[in-house]
């Protein structure tokens, strides 16, 4: 499985409301027509504020993070070749200011809980400058997983490892141009829950690690929507 994610600014003169809107209502079931699509999310960002942590942020503002899921990469390259590609470039001059495009490699760590009314966070992960990338991918995928499962609170927990980078989309790019190694999404029961397991010991033990191989962590809660 390759999940492709598209991190997503608005046209300056939209209101959030309306991007969502029509992003939900009408891009939507465009690219929910692309050939070989296994899953489409969208998640809409509700706040950009640095909860639970007060960790070093990015300069990153993002109003929505797309997610699509494809068996690999043969049949991803197929479906943004297909005839439906056109139509998706064509309404995203419509309502998008700004695209940039990452392919990741997807580890669930902790399930979410599908039974439990959960909010979501999602956090941009850039590693330190003296860490290269074997070790941020060892650090965070084996020890850093293993402190945030003891954390209490946590209903879910995702890892997802960038293996390609678009900035200009359908064309590759390298790190200096979209320095982003990892994309997090933790589940809680409400903010106050996510704020209590940073505060915990297993949190702090947690975030304390993160300061080895992490240079910004840039949080966004985000309202999540299953489109197909």
């Amino acid at each position: 499985m390759i999940v492709r994610m598209g991190l997503l600014n608005k046209k300056p003169d939209w209101s959030l409301q309306d991007f969502h809107r029509y992003w939900s209502a009408t891009h939507g079931p465009i690219a929910a027509k692309l050939p070989g699509l296994r899953g489409y999310m969208q998640h809409h960002v509700v706040d950009s504020l640095q909860r639970g942590i007060s960790f070093k942020r990015g300069p990153e503002h993002l109003d929505g993070i797309s997610e699509l899921a494809f068996d690999d990469t043969t049949s991803m390259q197929a479906a943004f070749a297909s005839e439906v590609a056109p139509q998706l470039v064509a309404d995203e001059a419509k309502f998008l200011g700004r695209l940039r495009i990452v392919s990741v490699d997807r580890r669930e760590v902790i399930a979410p809980d599908q039974s439990k009314r959960l909010v979501k966070r999602m956090s941009l992960l850039r590693r330190r400058a003296d860490v290269d990338l074997a070790t941020f991918e060892r650090e965070w995928r084996v020890e850093h997983a293993r402190l945030v499962k003891q954390m209490p609170g946590v209903h879910g927990y995702c890892q997802n490892l960038v293996v390609e980078r678009q900035v200009i989309k359908g064309t590759p790019c390298d790190y200096d141009q979209l320095p982003v190694d990892g994309i997090v999404e933790l589940w809680f029961t409400d903010t106050d829950e996510l704020d209590r397991a940073f505060a915990s010991p297993a949190g702090l033990a947690t975030m304390q690690h993160a300061t080895t191989f992490i240079d910004e962590i840039t949080t966004f809660m985000v309202k999540s929507f299953v489109v197909t």
